[in-house]
């Protein structure tokens, strides 16, 4: 992440993909991955009832560093991301009652002089965090007034479809990022409501499969492995389709093994193989 800013090349104003020749990667996208695997030898290796100190400041620290540097590119949604994996597997872990009251008083302060500074401060906003935090902030504005060019045209698209839409890769309005952030939109415009109810119906028997495993006879550091990856799946799938159809603000977070991408596409085939090799596991043990 860190070579990314020094030497990454700037793509529609974010320096998110490394270039080396033909081939591109995105350092975000397995930053995930690595970030589950490293939390959950942390909190497997504390023993205590509930969540040590010591425990919590080196996952602050590790969920900083590059919270900090991919907020850098800028790339918002994935730092969401890291911040939905990190609390959902706290919480699985168990934390002092105190913590909850402590964490929401202090988000509660940050979000408080992150907008009286918006409201009051712009200059010295904008000095510190960049430019584009306003465009981030005008794309937030407009999903809760409910405008936006790409946001109006998805839904628009989406709507037409009809029961069973268009037919496949048969897309009669424009819209940006069809094949990426709105890949959703893509899928019920080819093939209409009763193609996302199978779709959607899909994902929920493939998130109650993982589910089944987390419940089961599974060692510690496993089940903590599989509360990150559904958390972090189960976040961009109702993220990704709430934004096509104006539920959630846009936030360019891709629908995993859907959207187009060769880096993001790779990262979801590595959590599918750690799914694989749990479930493998457990068969044994049972046997």
């Amino acid at each position: 992440l860190l070579i990314l800013l020094i030497f990454g090349i700037s793509i529609n104003g974010s320096k998110c993909w490394i270039i080396l020749g033909p081939i591109s990667f995105q350092p975000s996208e397995f930053m995930k991955i690595s970030l589950i695997i490293t939390l959950s030898e942390i909190l497997c290796h504390d023993k205590k009832k509930s969540l040590s100190l010591k425990s919590f400041l080196q996952i602050f620290l590790i969920l900083f560093l590059p919270s900090f540097l991919t907020f850098l590119e800028p790339d918002t949604g994935v730092v969401i991301i890291y911040f939905i994996t990190t609390i959902s597997m706290i919480i699985y872990r168990g934390i002092k009652k105190k913590w909850y009251l402590i964490f929401g008083i202090i988000l509660i302060l940050l979000g408080s002089i992150f907008f009286i500074l918006y409201f009051f401060k712009k200059d010295l906003l904008f000095s510190f965090l960049g430019n584009n935090i306003y465009y981030r902030l005008e794309r937030l504005f407009n999903w809760s007034n409910g405008s936006g060019y790409q946001l109006e045209n998805s839904i628009i698209a989406i709507a037409t479809g009809g029961l069973f839409g268009f037919g496949f890769n048969s897309i009669p309005l424009y819209f940006p990022e069809a094949s990426t952030d709105f890949i959703f939109t893509s899928f019920a415009t080819s093939f209409g409501f009763i193609g996302c109810l199978f779709l959607i119906g899909l994902l929920i028997i493939f998130f109650e499969s993982i589910l089944s495993l987390i419940k089961g006879k599974i060692k510690r550091h496993d089940k903590y492995l599989l509360i990150g990856i559904s958390s972090m799946l189960i976040y961009q799938e109702i993220q990704n389709i709430s934004m096509t159809i104006g539920l959630l603000p846009i936030t360019g977070i891709t629908l995993p093994f859907i959207s187009y991408g060769g880096s993001s596409l790779l990262s979801y085939m590595f959590t599918m193989g750690l799914i694989l090799n749990i479930a493998k596991k457990k068969q044994k043990y049972l046997n």
